[in-house]
């Protein structure tokens, strides 16, 4: 199976989708239990809810369910957020902290390890070689990762989940005007809540990748799923109405990032 969609634009902003893909081979899948076919912790439809807000924007997305590996995680195994509840590179619980892998079934690290080859790795590769594309063009490439999650999941978080979750790991990972930018529109939208570097600060994607001073910026949206979706439970259905509505914030957001990260550009060039 293809482990990854890539579609090239010319913008200097690229979106990833590391967690939309509800792929399994079936050797995994005859691992998993009834909870773990659920897929449930997928991010559902936001493929589909930032199509064509950016004409030109590069996309990189995988394909494969994040039960096969986490494409948002550490190859390393690392956590991002060390004391606190969360899943890991191949999880071995769903969000709520339930087996997802049938007794006796769960990966072992040789599974890891092969998954890293054939799924983790092929993902990051493309999305590098697209990062380097468009800096190439435009001296700059700004990666905007595309997430969507439940908004009540008390075992990772308490309480409701913001609307509009950025993350720069507390503004290392973009320029500032770049963040400004993602906060002025979400704290403006009616009817909507927004946070800055809250429960989700940017993963490891956003974490890794962005290196401002290298030309390389990048910024995480983690959307309440009650933003776009009919319901946060099965069949989780998209919501079209709700969707558009939110769709004309997220255009706004891109549409000014990338307008940003041509200015920047444009005065990094008349500085040399």
């Amino acid at each position: 199976m293809a482990v990854l969609e890539v579609r090239q634009g010319t913008s200097p902003v690229i979106l990833g989708f590391p967690h939309t893909g509800t792929d399994v081979p079936p050797v995994i899948w005859d691992r998993l239990n009834d909870n773990g076919r659920l897929l449930a912790d997928t991010d559902w439809h936001i493929h589909e809810l930032y199509d064509g807000l950016l004409a030109d924007a590069t996309t990189v997305r995988a394909t494969f369910h994040r039960y096969v590996i986490d494409a948002n995680r550490d190859p390393q195994g690392a956590s991002l957020y060390p004391g606190q509840n969360t899943t890991g590179l191949v999880p071995e619980t769903d969000f709520d902290g339930r087996s997802i892998w049938k007794s006796g079934a769960a990966p072992t690290e040789a599974d890891i390890a092969e998954r890293l080859r054939d799924f983790h790795a092929p993902y990051h590769a493309a999305l590098a070689a697209e990062i380097e594309r468009v800096k190439s063009i435009h001296g700059i490439a700004v990666l905007y990762d595309c997430h969507s999650i439940r908004s009540h999941i008390p075992f990772l978080f308490e309480g409701t989940l913001p609307d509009f979750n950025i993350g720069t790991d507390m503004g290392q990972t973009c320029a500032p005007e770049i963040e400004q930018a993602a906060l002025d529109v979400t704290t403006a939208a009616s009817g909507y809540t927004s946070i800055l570097n809250g429960r989700f600060k940017g993963g490891w994607t956003t974490r890794f990748y962005g290196k401002p001073e290298t030309g390389v910026h990048a910024i995480q949206m983690e959307l309440a799923q009650s933003t776009h979706l009919a319901a946060e439970a099965l069949p989780f259905a998209y919501h079209p109405a709700k969707a558009e509505r939110l769709r004309v914030h997220l255009k706004d957001i891109l549409t000014r990032i990338e307008r940003i990260a041509l200015d920047l550009a444009s005065q990094k060039n008349n500085n040399r």
